[in-house]
Parts: structure tokens; sequence; C-alpha cells
């Protein structure tokens, strides 16, 4: 049975895209199902840090895609979050091929439940090469115009061959984000088209998940990615906007 292939992608950068991949892949995991998190997002490696990785990776996404060791090899099981691994990117340089990037999800599907694929802010290679593998896509964006503008040429993109499931995660959300430049949530899934599937709220405990701290359960941050966990798993939940 293949494993379920979803992309994780965003617009400008900055938008905690690879924080929330790595704790949906927690929640996945905690529910029983083997993850795999790809990170793509060559020379701006953070998922080591963020899955609690750093400095027990010995392979990463550049050897594997290159030649020089295989998949297995790059594959690290995170000390945070039983069930979920990790292949990391390269601390710099590197180059993801779309047709190697292929072959290594073909050979890690029969061991995963789900693939993600943490890809480079924008519409790079790394991203191309996620979107040609991929049916699914989260599209992680922040309340504010700019995230907003990108994140729908992105998702227009995604969507132009109307062949991907693609869904909208708002991050970093609080009551200050709204005002004159975006006034709610109602205008974010407006302006990028897209159906919302969660929103994490700004906190505490998903800045520290960012800088390598394990996200506690019960926290704001931590039931939306349980929630969004559970919605890609068919199950209706609510937002858990607050």
């Amino acid at each position: 049975m293949s494993a379920q292939r979803i992309m994780i992608a965003s617009g400008k950068g900055g938008t905690g895209k690879s924080t929330v991949a790595v704790l949906l892949g927690a929640r996945l995991a905690a529910h029983g199902y083997k993850t795999l998190l790809i990170e793509l997002d060559s020379g701006l490696r953070s998922v080591d840090i963020i899955a609690g990785v750093c400095g027990k990776t010995v392979y990463d996404i550049e050897d594997v895609l290159c030649g020089r060791c295989e998949g297995a090899k790059a594959v690290v099981e995170s000390p945070f979050y039983k069930g979920l691994s990790v292949i990391s990117a390269p601390y710099e340089g590197g180059v993801v091929r779309p047709e190697a990037l292929a072959r290594l999800a073909a050979a890690m599907d029969p061991f995963f439940d789900f693939l993600l694929l943490d890809t480079a802010a924008g519409m790079g290679a790394p991203f191309e090469a996620a979107a040609g593998i991929c049916p699914a896509a989260l599209l992680v964006l922040t309340p504010d115009p700019v995230a907003l503008r990108d994140g729908r040429i992105v998702a227009d993109r995604l969507l132009k061959n109307g062949d991907k499931s693609l869904r909208l995660v708002m991050n970093r959300v609080s009551p200050k984000s709204f005002g004159a430049s975006v006034r709610d949530l109602d205008e974010c899934i407006d302006t990028v088209a897209v159906q919302l599937a969660a929103v994490f709220p700004e906190s505490a405990a998903l800045a520290g998940a960012a800088g390598g701290q394990a996200i506690p359960a019960g926290d704001a941050a931590f039931t939306a990615a349980d929630n969004l966990a559970r919605r890609l798993l068919g199950q209706r939940v609510p937002l858990a906007v607050r």
C-alpha cells in the first residue's frame, strides 16, 4: 500500500511552514500513522531542529538524491515525536532533482502511511519537484497582505491543472492579526480562494517549537495540529479558533 503524499508549501518565507509540517507529522504519527517528513529547503535547514534530530543526522536529502547513499540511511526518527521520521535538507548547497525525488518517494512509500514534503518558500525547483509527485498540498500562510498575495499566486499554480487537492492553513493568528490591512479570516480565505483546513494561533509554545522545544499537549497550537491531522484522516473536527 502506498503512502499518502502531501506537499507543504508557502508563498513568502517566514510563515512557519516547516514548524507546521513537523507538528502535523507528529500528530499523524501519534494517531498511529507512520510518517516521513522530507525537507527540501536546501541551504535553509530547520526541520532537524524543530523535530529534535539536530546532530543525529549523518546523511541528508542531497546525499540521497545524488546517489551517495540509499534513502533509508538518511531517515532519522524524531526523539520528540514517536513515529515521526525525518530526512533533512543539507546545511548548504544541494539541488532537488525531480526524477531522483520521485524515485525516493517510490522507495519510501511501502514503509510509511504518510510522506510529507516540506518545500522551500516560493515556486523554485523544490516546489516544482514536490508538486510533480504529490496529489495533495497544504498552503501555510500568515494573515498579512504580502503572504496572502503570494499565497494566491502559489495556489493558482498548484490548481492550474485541476488535479491537486489544496487546503489552506493559517498560522500565527491572533486578534492583533486583523485590522486595516487584513480584516478577518474570511478575507484571508477570499484572497487565496482556497478552503481553510486549520488555524494555528500565535503562542509561546509555537515559537518554542521553532526553537527546538517539543510542543506540550494542551497548548492551543498542539490542538490545532491535532485537529488538522484528524481532518486529513477524514474526521469531522472544529478548526479550534479561539
